[in-house]
């Protein structure tokens, strides 16, 4: 059988391919630039062309799938129901989404297919660390508007579990809550990021309105960039709680903060 898996470059997509390819599984990738993305796969991986946000385009990458996962994203939302409807004509059995953050049109449309299906609901990514890279590197400074708790989860702890629900029974239905080992304030993990890279990285509150700005400067609209800050600012609790999803479904524990800053030490 074949997996199909969307945004596979992305954060989460490309550790749900290693992990099904880990296992033996025959996976497809599905990709905007399949050329460009060619070197960050296994040979064995088919790489095809196309967005799940133009489901009309996929009957080909759908052909002969019988397991899809698919990743929330910007712009799926209006198409979701088209896209589960094609994927479930092709023969799919299976699918496991990982939400935008709340019970949308996707998330429905997945939940009301009529086949197996499984939702991931990860906390906040440990990979969005990665946003600090540049300050850090030219002025050993953190800039956030709040020091809040949060539960951060490993994007390949995502995948594995992913990964599991995807080719093992006993997932259909169910709502799996994923979060690390451990719930950490930017301060916190600061200081796991300085001890790993020898450096001194200062931590600097700014206000939510220069927040905001912030992330209207990189193409963000402004009702999303007020969203993503006003969640920090009054985050629920489930962010900051630890739940021992990640080892219940897998076996084995989450990955922790530090495990993933030896990972990408070298970026920062």
């Amino acid at each position: 059988m074949t997996t199909l898996v969307t945004g596979a470059t992305g954060n989460t997509g490309r550790h749900v391919v290693a992990e099904l390819v880990r296992r033996g599984e025959r996976v497809r990738a599905l990709t905007r630039n399949p050329a460009g993305a060619e070197g960050r796969f296994p040979a064995e991986v088919e790489l095809v062309a196309g967005t799940h946000t133009e489901p009309e385009k996929l009957d080909a990458a759908l052909d002969g799938v019988s397991r899809l996962h698919i990743t929330v994203t910007a712009g799926l939302a209006e198409v979701a129901p088209e896209l589960v409807r094609r994927a479930v004509g092709a023969g799919v059995r299976r699918i496991t989404v990982v939400w935008g953050g709340d019970l949308g049109p996707a998330e429905q449309a997945v939940a009301d297919s009529g086949v197996e299906w499984t939702r991931l609901e990860p906390q906040e990514f440990m990979s969005n660390t990665l946003t600090w890279v540049e300050s850090i590197r030219a002025e050993e400074v953190v800039r956030e508007p709040y020091d809040f708790r949060s539960a951060i989860v490993h994007e390949a702890d995502i995948g594995a579990v992913a990964a599991v629900a995807l080719l093992d029974d006993g997932h259909a239905g169910r709502v799996y809550n994923l979060t690390g080992p451990e719930s950490l304030t930017p301060r916190e993990r600061i200081a796991i990021l300085s001890k790993a890279i020898d450096r001194d990285i200062a931590f600097v509150q700014i206000t939510h309105e220069q927040a905001v700005d912030r992330l209207t400067a990189t193409g963000v609209s402004r009702a999303d960039a007020e969203y993503v800050i006003g969640w920090y600012a009054a985050p629920d609790d489930a962010s900051a709680t630890v739940v021992d999803t990640v080892e219940q479904v897998t076996g084995r524990p989450a990955r922790t903060f530090a495990q993933w800053v030896a990972e990408h030490a070298e970026r920062f």
